[in-house]
């Protein structure tokens, strides 16, 4: 006989870390910052047929201040660059971002000194989702795995310092130009 038996109906048993990852998941709110291609099928996913009103981020919001979710869609140029981490450091904490499409990735078919090659040398990035460009539905489930992974994080101190240390690593990477190996 557990405590669950002895509890009166309408009770919920859970943890602060739950309850709060619980709520985070299920109010998240993405701001757009479309860039080429990817932006269009980033729009319909937040059409009727795609439907994002069903995780509860059916408003693209157009203030970074009311934005948790950053889905950085297309290539990122070098004069975009510093816009971009503007925008990323004028969101509230907690925040993510999702990569999508490869251009936003690893720069795509623009090996040249004017895209920047992978949007992680400027902000650290949650998800990837490849694809040129990647369809509606692999967004929803880039959203949906990001999902799980907000509901599963920690609070307090060790995430402040998990995310700290994923800036830092995403600042200090080498840029896929600069490789050596396969890639060439």
């Amino acid at each position: 006989m557990g405590i669950e038996e002895k509890l009166p109906s309408g009770f919920l048993l859970t943890t602060v870390e739950q309850a709060a990852g619980w709520v985070r998941k299920s109010s998240m709110f993405p701001a757009t910052f479309g860039l080429a291609c990817c932006a269009i099928e980033m729009m319909t996913t937040g059409a009727g047929r795609y439907d994002l009103a069903r995780f509860g981020m059916e408003v693209f919001r157009g203030s970074p201040r009311q934005a948790d979710l950053m889905i950085v869609a297309g290539r990122v140029s070098q004069k975009m660059a510093p816009v971009l981490r503007q925008v990323y450091d004028q969101m509230p904490n907690p925040k993510w971002v999702i990569s999508m499409g490869v251009c936003a990735s690893s720069g795509g078919m623009f090996n040249n000194y004017a895209i920047v090659q992978g949007v992680d040398h400027i902000v650290p990035v949650d998800i990837y989702l490849p694809g040129c460009p990647p369809r509606p539905e692999m967004l929803l489930d880039a959203i949906l795995k990001l999902h799980q992974h907000v509901q599963g994080e920690k609070l307090g101190v060790d995430r402040e310092k998990a995310a700290r240390e994923a800036e830092e690593a995403a600042l200090t990477a080498v840029p896929t130009i600069e490789m050596k190996g396969l890639l060439r």
